[in-house]
């Protein structure tokens, strides 16, 4: 019985051999596995990885009309417009191929997430579809969202939210960028190639109200110009003013793009101070040189029209073109003397 232990103990010697160079215990079972201390451990692992690395030529990078664009929208319990967003998408005349949307769902408790990912697996001719969910915890009653008071809160919020969808989604292969609300209800087929022929860092067409009878109702009127009486009265305010667009409650006397004529060449351009995004296309420069959506005023503005004066600081073109129409979907907003509600 001692022999057959003393011949055990031999055996388990020849099998386990301990090297003090490594600290290492090595089992040579034919598996080789180890025992380790968490340091060689780590050690061990980065000597068995190979290097990754990527190279990209942002100088290659241009905007052109056969370039990649990116679609973003964020979204809000958005079942309802979601099947129209989806036909006029797959409508678009520009290679599917070149185009990946993206979409950032908040706060949403009805069906809106389900629909993307039934779009996204029936849509393969996308070059991609990309669903993010960032909730804010932000609500707001339905019939208060429009209210002067709450603006400049809700307009926070949306910025956070562009922000989040922008820097989730926009990657090294997209030289354009477009924000498109989903409650947009027509646009023409060729409308990224028209955008794009104008050739300009930023740019917006005219959203008018998509209204029963045909009437011509202004929409976004976050697309305007500054005016001098508009810059005289900013010298008055406190820096943490947010101004607003469409509100009897103060005025700001600017050239809102929807109040210019509409019956010149759908591509002439106006320059612009400030921009919704009902259908903004940016060259993706734009927004890699660090333009993106103020959550807090930067010179009195917020969200779309404090990127557009952003993107403005910046040295970069933002312009409007009055004559090329799309459509907004009619809501319960009322008509009062003034248009009180906005994007």
């Amino acid at each position: 019985m001692v022999t057959g232990l003393a011949l055990l103990i031999l055996t388990g010697i020849s099998l386990l051999s301990y090297s003090r160079s490594s600290g290492l215990f090595v089992c040579n079972t034919g598996r080789n596995i180890r025992f380790l201390s968490s340091e060689a451990a780590a050690m061990t692992a980065a000597e068995a990885r190979t290097a990754q690395y990527t190279f990209t030529n942002l100088n290659a990078l241009t905007a052109d009309p056969q370039s990649h664009v990116l679609i973003l929208t964020p979204l809000k319990n958005a079942e309802a417009y979601l099947p129209r967003y989806f036909e006029l998408v797959n409508r678009l005349t520009y290679p599917k191929e070149l185009i990946s949307l993206s979409f950032l769902v908040s706060d949403t408790n009805d069906r809106t997430v389900d629909m993307l990912r039934q779009f996204a697996n029936e849509n393969r001719h996308f070059h991609r579809v990309s669903i993010l969910e960032r909730d804010f915890n932000y609500e707001l009653p339905e019939d208060k969202r429009h209210t002067f008071e709450l603006q400049p809160l809700r307009r926070s919020m949306m910025a956070r939210s562009r922000n989040y969808l922008l820097t989730a989604s926009l990657s090294t292969e997209h030289a354009w960028v477009v924000w498109l609300d989903v409650d947009v209800v027509e646009y023409p087929p060729t409308i990224l190639e028209d955008l794009m022929s104008v050739d300009v860092d930023v740019v917006v067409p005219n959203c008018l109200w998509d209204t029963e009878d045909g009437s011509f109702w202004g929409y976004d009127k976050n697309n305007w110009q500054e005016t001098e009486e508009s810059l005289a009265i900013q010298k008055d305010l406190d820096d943490d003013y947010v101004l607003l667009e469409g509100y009897y409650e103060f005025l700001t006397s600017r050239k809102l793009m929807v109040d210019m004529p509409t019956h010149t060449d759908k591509l002439d351009k106006v320059e612009l101070d400030g921009v919704g995004a009902t259908f903004t296309l940016v060259k993706a420069e734009v927004h890699r040189e660090g333009a993106n959506f103020p959550a807090y005023p930067f010179q009195h503005e917020v969200e779309t029209e404090g990127f557009a004066k952003m993107a403005k600081a910046m040295g970069f073109g933002v312009y409007g073109l009055p004559g090329y129409i799309i459509k907004h979907i009619y809501n319960n907003c009322k008509f009062t003397g003034y248009v009180i509600c906005t994007i």
